[in-house]
C-alpha cells in the first residue's frame, strides 16, 4: 500500500475559524465625509444649493406678494367702509355690551355733550413719527339713532369715550404742547362722525394727574361713572368743529388684522420646503453611497457547489 500522505493543517483550522464557502472579506465602510468630498458629490452639492437658493428667492417673492395683497385687501375694505357712510351708533353698538371685533374701523354718528372736567391725555402715542398724546374726552350721549331705546333699561344716558385727536408733547415730554383753550372741547350739543375702536387693556403706569396710558372702558367707568360703552370713537368730523391744532387720526384696525394674504404665504412656505428638500436629497445621496460601499460586494452564487 502507498504511504498515506499527511496534509498540512490549514491556517483556518489552526485558528478554529470556520470558512463559509463563497464568502469573501467585506471591505470597511466608507464615511459620509469621505463620500461628500468626492468631486461628483461636490458638483451635486453645488447644483442642489443653487436649486435651494432659487427656491428661497421665490419664497421671498411670494412673501412680498402676500404683504402687497394683504395691504391691497385692507385698502379695498377701508374704501368700501368709507363709501357706505356712517351709521347710527345705536344700530351697531349698545352701552354695557361686548364690543364685536367686526366693528373696528366702522363709521358711526352720535350726538351728545362733552364733559370737559373728565378730559384726559393718553400718554405715549406716536403720530407721523412724533411722540405725543391722544385727547380723550367723555361724551354724554343724547342721540344714538334709537331715540334712547338702547339705554332704556339702564340708569341713564350712557357715556361714550371719544378720542378727539392727537397733540404733540412739549419739549419736556411731560405734557401737551397746546394751550388749555386749544384742548377744550366744543360746548353744547355736538354731532360727531368717527371710527369705532375696541377698548384697550387697563394700564398701570404712574402718570401725572389728568393723564392715562390706556383707553380702558372698565378703568374709565371708575372715573367717569356709567353706563359706558365697551369701546370708543375716533373723531373724523365734528359739528360744531374743534380746534384745528388737534390732528385727526387714521382709520383704526385690528392689530395684525390687515396682515398677509394666506394663499401667497402658503406658496412661500412651499418654496422654502422645496429648498430644504434639495439639501436633504443631497445628504440622502451621500448617505446611500456611503452605505453602498460595504454592501455592494462580489459574491459568486455558485461557490457553494464547488
Amino acid at each position: 500500500m502507498p504511504d498515506r500522505v499527511t496534509e498540512e493543517p490549514r491556517a483556518s483550522e489552526l485558528s478554529g475559524a470556520t470558512e463559509v464557502p463563497g464568502e469573501t472579506e467585506r471591505p470597511g465602510r466608507v464615511s459620509m465625509l469621505t463620500v461628500a468630498r468626492r468631486p461628483r458629490m461636490i458638483v451635486l452639492l453645488l447644483i442642489f444649493l443653487a436649486a435651494a437658493a432659487v427656491c428661497a428667492r421665490l419664497g421671498v417673492w411670494q412673501l412680498d406678494r402676500a404683504q402687497e395683497r394683504g395691504e391691497l385687501a385692507a385698502a379695498h375694505a377701508a374704501a368700501e367702509l368709507a363709501s357706505q357712510g356712517p351709521e347710527s351708533l345705536g344700530s351697531m353698538l349698545e352701552p354695557q355690551t361686548t364690543f364685536p371685533g367686526d366693528l373696528v374701523g366702522r363709521q358711526a354718528w352720535v350726538e351728545g355733550e362733552y364733559d370737559p372736567a373728565g378730559q384726559q391725555l393718553v400718554a405715549g402715542r406716536a403720530h407721523d413719527g412724533q411722540e405725543g398724546f391722544l385727547v380723550l374726552t367723555p361724551m354724554r350721549v343724547s342721540d344714538d339713532g334709537t331715540g334712547g331705546a338702547s339705554w332704556a333699561d339702564l340708569s341713564g344716558a350712557p357715556i361714550l369715550p371719544v378720542v378727539r385727536g392727537w397733540v404733540p408733547a412739549d419739549p419736556s415730554g411731560q405734557s401737551a404742547a397746546l394751550t388749555a383753550e386749544q384742548l377744550a372741547p366744543p360746548q353744547g350739543t355736538v354731532r360727531l362722525t368717527g371710527y369705532l375702536q375696541a377698548s384697550e387693556a387697563k394700564g398701570y403706569a404712574k402718570l401725572p394727574e389728568g393723564q392715562t396710558d390706556s383707553i380702558s372702558s372698565a378703568a374709565l367707568a371708575n372715573v367717569w361713572g356709567g353706563p359706558i360703552y365697551a369701546g370708543y370713537l375716533v373723531v373724523v368730523s365734528s359739528a360744531p368743529g374743534q380746534d384745528v391744532a388737534l390732528a385727526l387720526l387714521d382709520r383704526p384696525s385690528i392689530e395684525g388684522g390687515d396682515g398677509l394674504n394666506l394663499q401667497n404665504l402658503f406658496y412661500a412656505l412651499q418654496w422654502w420646503i422645496f429648498g430644504a428638500f434639495a439639501v436633504a436629497l443631497w445628504l440622502r445621496t451621500v448617505r446611500d453611497e456611503a452605505r453602498g460601499s460595504d454592501e455592494t460586494v462580489d459574491v459568486n452564487p455558485f461557490a457553494a457547489l464547488d
